[in-house]
């Protein structure tokens, strides 16, 4: 099923943490299509990883992932303090409004 679809039937809210000192990242209880490539990654960046995390990137990074999209209208510096870069966990909030 693709992102979208589930949407549809309502948002999908879930816990990210740090890892890696450059991203936020958590399961989002559903499993997706991937189609992985290599990437470089940047502040904004919103990745899917493994079919079922979703990565949201406050620094860069190197990896074989399937990207999702971009946060745009913001600096790394404020994408960063959005995150709460390196300050624990978030609950992520993702929906069609």
């Amino acid at each position: 099923m693709f992102l979208v679809e589930i949407l549809k039937t309502g948002d999908i809210t879930y816990t990210a943490n740090d890892y890696g000192n450059f991203e936020k990242v958590g399961n989002i209880g559903h499993n997706l299509p991937r189609n992985d490539e290599q990437i470089d990654t940047q502040a904004g960046d919103v990745i899917l990883y493994q079919g079922n995390n979703i990565c949201l990137y406050y620094r860069t990074n190197s990896w074989s992932f399937t990207r999702l999209g971009k946060i745009n209208g913001y600096t790394s510096a404020e994408i960063c303090n959005l995150l709460g870069a390196g300050k624990g966990s978030v609950q992520v909030r993702i929906s069609l409004k």
